[in-house]
């Protein structure tokens, strides 16, 4: 497959595109739903430790499911030929998913349309976990302020309202 067709390029291309947004929006999901089971036990006097495991976990799941994904176009780069090594194929997905474009590994002229659908597939990923990350730490500022309050004896029996 050293030359193909721009139209099976593309179509390559697209197929990469939606597999690696559905994979996106399936592992947000699992994601989110077991983020969402532990986050309603958390109350003001839950250990630190034990809030600050669960953002690691989170964001530690958050990198997983973005690593599947650039496995999901490296490994058909690779078996399709295109480039020569699985370890090629996953650089160069990695550069183009993340938009670092550095260049030292490229992919042959007839297969150039393919880096920027991997460009498009990691913005948009990117963008929707940093989006679901504001929902999760504005969460986290909720309880934060509601342990301020706590400290400082705000909104306890006797309280009359005023900071």
């Amino acid at each position: 497959m050293n030359q193909p067709d721009p139209i099976l390029e593309v179509a390559f291309g697209m197929l990469g595109l939606v597999l690696v947004m559905f994979v996106h929006g399936a592992g947000i999901r699992l994601i989110n739903r077991h983020y969402s089971a532990a986050w309603v036990k958390v109350r003001p006097v839950t250990a630190h430790w034990r809030i600050n495991l669960l953002l690691a976990v989170v964001i530690t799941a958050f990198a997983v499911v973005h690593l599947v994904e650039t496995l999901i176009w490296a490994v058909p780069i690779h078996r399709l030929g295109i480039l020569p090594t699985l370890r090629d194929s996953f650089y160069y997905v990695l550069e183009s998913y993340t938009t670092l474009g550095d260049g030292t590994v490229a992919l042959p002229e007839p297969w150039r349309l393919v880096g920027p659908m991997i460009a498009m597939s990691g913005l948009f990923t990117f963008g929707w976990t940093g989006s679901v990350l504001v929902g999760i730490m504005n969460q986290f500022s909720e309880l934060d302020r509601q342990r301020a309050r706590r400290h400082q004896g705000i909104g306890q029996p006797g309280d009359d309202g005023h900071a």
